[in-house]
């Protein structure tokens, strides 16, 4: 796909070819409900008496329970009821992972992934994966798929990968069932097919999974193992970008953009572009910085397009290198250090209207 361009002054900006890309994604490491065997805790933790829940939840934990010990870890692991402290998270799930608890298992695997309250290690992390893995436990298959699709802590193997993901795709787990989709888009581990890709990537996302969700829209979009539709393109882009997917974020302005599924409309496109932008999405900064060097849908605004162009760079699109370049011809020197200093002070998640 490539820029319907507008000659801007001097026609200085040179056409070039962007295309929506498809993104995988990663592992979820969530937290599963707490189990049953400790009703009264898990009641008055629910009704907001943490207190209350913490002192029978501790009962518990002095009688060994395993699901107690995990439960414990959960709320020092996200701060409720105790103040947050990664170490005793760690101990907690240590004791009750070792009992053969798979929640405590997977998120002990999940603090070895993150480094938080022991040292990172992906070899440690996928050891207590495989524990709940060899379980049944459905995030741990998929985590410890992805480990070997990404070969993090065990070699990489497209194989093991869909065979743990097909696992959990039994149990209907979404991650899984996109993940899994990923493989048949790209043809690793199992034969490239994008009517299997498609079919694990709807049923994910109708469970809300965003990754599949922008994923399924790219395969509307492309016409691959369905057939091409921009409105369904469209629909599903947005449900992800509405949850604030950056790529889907990204993609649904390209839709308004060109007219692709939706009204053609610059102001939206523009919008859609700045939220992945604001994210770190280079290829959404590419368009934003191109719509403020056309006046479409925002203001025309060398500075501000120099800016996106600048970031894009940044983040490795070298190829638009030229394109700020061209726009720095027609600017002031003036022009130029405020670009320059603007790109130097911007971080993810922070708006150009903020450093103003």
């Amino acid at each position: 796909m490539k820029y319907r361009t507008r000659h801007s002054k001097n026609n200085h900006i040179k056409n070039i070819t962007l295309k929506l890309l498809g993104l995988f994604a990663g592992c979820t490491l969530g937290i599963a409900a707490m189990a049953q065997d400790f009703n009264e805790g898990v009641q008055v933790f629910q009704d907001g008496d943490l207190d209350h829940a913490l002192n029978e939840i501790v009962n518990l934990v002095e009688q060994g329970n395993a699901f107690a010990q995990s439960t414990l870890g959960w709320m020092y692991h996200n701060g409720q009821g105790v103040p947050q402290n990664y170490e005793d998270a760690a101990k907690w799930y240590q004791l009750a992972a070792e009992q053969g608890n798979t929640l405590a298992q997977n998120n002990l695997g999940m603090l070895y992934y993150n480094g938080q309250g022991v040292t990172q290690d992906y070899g440690e992390s996928a050891r207590w994966y495989r524990m709940a893995a060899e379980q049944g436990y459905a995030r741990a298959q998929t985590n410890l798929g992805w480990f070997y699709e990404k070969g993090l802590g065990v070699p990489q193997d497209y194989g093991e990968a869909a065979k743990w993901y097909r696992i959990a795709v039994e149990q209907g787990n979404a991650f899984a069932q996109n993940n899994l989709g990923s493989l048949y888009s790209k043809g690793k581990g199992v034969p490239q097919d994008y009517g299997e890709a498609a079919k694990w990537y709807q049923m994910s996302a109708e469970q809300g999974n965003v990754g599949a969700q922008s994923n399924l829209g790219l395969l509307y979009y492309n016409g691959q193992g369905v057939k091409k539709d921009y409105e369904a393109a469209a629909k599903w882009l947005r449900l992800a970008a509405e949850q604030g997917y950056a790529l889907a974020q990204s993609n649904l302005g390209w839709l308004y953009m060109n007219g692709q599924g939706v009204p053609e409309n610059y102001e939206e496109a523009a919008k859609w572009y700045r939220l992945a932008a604001e994210q770190g999405n280079a290829r959404a900064q590419t368009n934003l910085g191109w719509l403020y060097v056309n006046g479409q849908g925002v203001p025309q605004n060398y500075v501000r397009a120099h800016v996106w162009f600048n970031l894009a760079v940044s983040l490795g699109l070298d190829e638009i290198a030229s394109m700020r370049d061209s726009v720095e011809e027609l600017m002031t020197p003036e022009q130029i250090s405020e670009a320059q200093l603007l790109a130097i002070l911007w971080q993810p998640g922070t708006s150009l209207y903020d450093l103003k």
